[in-house]
């Protein structure tokens, strides 16, 4: 694991090439580099209202972060996630967060925002009509089609044509490391036809087997019990086929390299840091 940042260090966005051609949108990906909770860490940019850390700490992590976009003062929009795909449109401030994984706006002077430490945030653009969209997409909200039915909610509130749609995928868990159960891949492979092309099986390796492979031996050909398999997701492919399939352009999709699990010296990782992590941020919207 690399070394952590210093406790110095600059607050530190990340933002998509793809979406930076527009003067009137504000958005971006925040990290865990440059905040005020010590919950995590030296100095973080926990953006979620966690039991760990302080509400103090994590209310200035939140101005800070809105200041780095350019978006202070804005309005904040955030949603209670519930692993869904439930996607709600606004064009106000919210006097409490809704319950979904999904925000919608044509509205200018809204931040709209969710909260990952392992699941993808994804921002949706329409470059013609400047409305703008951001997901929550785990496995569940994955497999529910929720950024899929994203472009449908913009297409139904807003006229979104999915050809004039701009996306861009966050910081999350890559298929290097996000491992799941047999039961995700056999909702997956209900789900789309494509599915086969999501995973990646790894055969466990068992270095007692491998010196004593006798006492293994079944009377099942080929004559040795099979070892268990490792079975790993590629959440960030399966959102860019819904994509697709929603008819977005394959050179209008952008998709970031970074993964949540291995980067924990820049990025939250709910798996890595093994459930007591901060929370990122992926954040949009129009300017007036």
């Amino acid at each position: 694991m690399p070394s952590r940042i210093s406790k110095r260090a600059k607050l530190k966005v990340f933002r998509a090439s793809i979406l930076s051609q527009f003067p009137w949108l504000v958005h971006g990906f925040s990290t865990r580099v440059g905040g005020f909770s010590q919950s995590y860490g030296k100095n973080e940019l926990n953006l979620g209202l966690t039991k760990d850390d302080s509400k103090a700490a994590v209310e200035r992590n939140r101005h800070a972060f809105q200041r780095a976009l350019g978006a202070a003062g804005w309005p904040l929009i955030t949603l209670r996630q519930v692993h869904s795909d439930i996607i709600r449109a606004v064009d106000s401030p919210l006097e409490s967060p809704l319950v979904g994984d999904g925000l919608i706006t044509a509205t200018p002077g809204l931040l709209l925002a969710i909260q990952t430490a392992d699941c993808l945030p994804i921002i949706l653009v329409d470059s013609k009509r400047r409305a703008v969209g951001v997901f929550h997409a785990g496995w569940r909200g994955t497999v529910q089609r929720i950024v899929e039915k994203g472009v449908g909610e913009m297409r139904r509130c807003f006229g979104t044509g999915a050809r004039d749609l701009k996306a861009a995928i966050g910081p999350g868990i890559h298929g290097c490391c996000y491992e799941v159960g047999l039961e995700v891949r056999e909702k997956f492979e209900s789900q789309f036809a494509y599915a086969a092309k999501l995973f990646r099986a790894v055969e466990e390796s068992d270095p007692v087997r491998e010196k004593y492979p006798m006492l293994f031996l079944t009377a099942r050909p080929p004559g040795h019990g099979e070892l268990p398999q490792k079975i790993f997701l590629d959440l960030v492919e399966a959102n860019r086929q819904q994509l697709l399939a929603a008819g977005v352009p394959a050179k209008s999709i952008e998709a970031s390299p970074l993964c949540t699990n291995r980067r924990t010296d820049l990025l939250f990782s709910y798996r890595a840091e093994k459930g007591k992590t901060g929370r990122m941020m992926g954040a949009v919207g129009i300017r007036g």
